[in-house]
């Protein structure tokens, strides 16, 4: 557990400029579901991590250990983590602890007031048009027994013609359709746990609003509308500002708008299978292998630290059993005599 331990805290540095950079070279939805499960699962390790780190240190305290029935003095002689890294590694998890449901709060905070002015205004079907003269168009997720839907202001419809619009639509169905908002709720909890994995929010709200995008080209059938669509809805929306919309809905003017325009205005010309290109592209290969390796290291790592400590506590909590077994067996002949 000496070294073992530290890998899963030390591999998000590594991890995250990687899989920003792999995720540049995938498709939109591959590259969407890359970042949210890498930030969720290194969040977990690091977590882990922190929880094993805690539980050594602590555990040499006589009063803690005595408490799990085990040998403090054992478990200082078997341990190397001492009690001011263990009292830290406490100190970061009940941080990350209180970040993590204060976040789940906002978002939940959030999603209700935001549902209770879409209910408010009513609409027809999943559409919902607010009275608002700013420009604005969100996937808004359901709630139990609350279904998600589309809302609007009457600024953006304004703005925009009638093809227009059902791009817009179309794009904003596609985010509910594939819960695109799950993604975004789960990396912003992972951030929570680890500050490195926060670099990932920005290009996951890319590559979703990309993701979204070839879905409502798809729809309409014209990529050069869809463009136009979606540059005009961030016009409006720069001119003129909306109220705020909750942190995890996502809108078609939001992101870096000149290079989802440029991607729905490059030519269709037929392109290898991304599979094919990442075996093909030293660089992107070697960004994939490092990534990898980043993951794989660290669960491997984690799981290793776990063992240890695992084997470490029955070690101790087997010192108090001979130990007791000892006392009452020179207790028995004593009383015998």
């Amino acid at each position: 557990m000496t070294w073992a331990v530290w890998a899963p805290l030390l591999a998000p540095l590594l991890a995250v400029p990687s899989a920003r950079r792999l995720a540049d070279i995938l498709p939109p939805r591959a590259a969407a579901l890359l970042l949210a499960s890498t930030a969720t699962l290194l969040a977990l390790l690091s977590a882990g991590a922190l929880a094993m780190l805690t539980a050594a240190g602590l555990l040499r305290l006589p009063l803690i250990a005595g408490l799990a029935h085990m040998s403090a003095a054992d478990m200082r002689r078997s341990t190397p983590v001492v009690l001011p890294i263990g009292a830290l590694a406490a100190l970061t998890l009940a941080v990350a602890a209180v970040a993590l449901l204060r976040t789940a709060q906002r978002h939940r905070r959030d999603l209700l007031r935001a549902t209770d002015t879409a209910e408010r205004h009513g609409g027809a079907g999943d559409l919902t048009v607010l009275p608002d003269p700013g420009a604005d168009a969100y996937a808004l997720p359901g709630l139990p027994g609350r279904p998600g839907r589309v809302v609007v202001t009457a600024g953006m419809l304004r703005r925009l013609d009638a093809r227009e619009r059902e791009v817009l639509l179309a794009h904003e169905r596609a985010h509910l359709k594939c819960r695109h908002h799950v993604l975004i709720i789960l990396t912003d909890l992972a951030s929570c746990l680890h500050p490195a994995l926060r670099l990932l929010r920005t290009p996951l709200t890319f590559h979703l609003e990309r993701w979204a995008d070839e879905s409502a080209a798809r729809a309409v059938g014209d990529r050069k509308l869809t463009a136009r669509a979606v540059g005009r809805a961030a016009l409006a929306a720069s001119a003129a500002p909306a109220l705020p919309r909750p942190a995890m809905a996502l809108a078609a003017s939001t992101g870096p708008v000149p290079r989802r325009v440029a991607a729905l205005l490059a030519a269709e010309q037929p392109r290898p299978h991304w599979s094919s290109r990442l075996r093909t592209t030293r660089p992107a290969a070697a960004v994939a292998a490092l990534l990898t390796a980043c993951v794989l290291a660290s669960g491997v790592c984690a799981l290793e630290a776990a063992t240890d400590l695992h084997a470490n506590i029955e070690s101790a909590q087997g010192a108090v059993l001979a130990h007791d077994g000892h006392w009452h067996v020179h207790h028995d002949e004593h009383f015998t005599a």
